[in-house]
């Protein structure tokens, strides 16, 4: 397995991880012991897959622009 693809799994692995936090964060924040923290860790979290999806599509796109297969 390449380096380039490790770093693609990885990276996967953490915006699933982060998906994973923003629905349980949403969750908890619904529960009748929600708090304000509950609601900041899960959009906070939903953020950081939205920005990891971003990185991950950029790193594929510049990867493939230098011939990194």
């Amino acid at each position: 397995m390449s380096l380039r693809a490790v770093h693609v799994l990885f990276i996967v692995a953490s915006i699933l991880l982060a998906i994973f936090m923003g629905v349980w964060g949403i969750v908890a924040f619904r529960s009748p012991l929600g708090s304000s923290g509950h609601l900041a860790t899960g959009l906070v979290s939903c953020l950081v897959a939205m920005g990891l999806s971003l990185y991950a599509v950029s790193f594929v796109r510049k990867t493939r622009q230098i011939g990194i297969e």
